[in-house]
């Protein structure tokens, strides 16, 4: 997936906010579900973040084009874990080991169903 770097994402310092590195990861993982035809809503459950880890190696700046990318690492039981990359043309920028959960309703942790595990097989 690729996003360009606007204004609205920088920091005073001209370069990328880094917590919007964390919105452009999400994006991806969400164009995941949509490139399947489903929605962020599924089988009346969310996916949440559990848990991440964030490493950062070098800063796009305004007007940057970013690659995301998105590996499905595992599917386990109630979660999915992500590994995603952000690149500037063959730069790392940023890497993400991310956690998320399914989660219903009330909020209440739930397993992921086949038909949802094969959504990231």
């Amino acid at each position: 997936m690729q996003i360009r770097v606007y204004y609205e994402d920088t920091d005073a310092g001209g370069v990328v906010y880094h917590a919007n590195y964390l919105k452009f990861c999400e994006r991806a993982r969400s164009e995941i579900l949509y490139a399947k035809g489903e929605t962020l809503s599924i089988e009346g459950a969310q996916f949440v973040v559990k848990s991440l880890q964030a490493n950062y190696h070098a800063s796009a700046k305004l007007g940057d084009i970013l690659d995301i990318t998105t590996r499905v690492v595992a599917v386990n039981g109630a979660s999915v874990d992500f590994e995603q990359n952000v690149y500037r043309q063959n730069t790392l920028l940023f890497i993400l080991n991310v956690r998320v959960v399914l989660v219903n309703q009330q909020g209440r942790i739930v397993r992921i169903s086949e038909r949802i595990a094969q959504i990231f097989t």
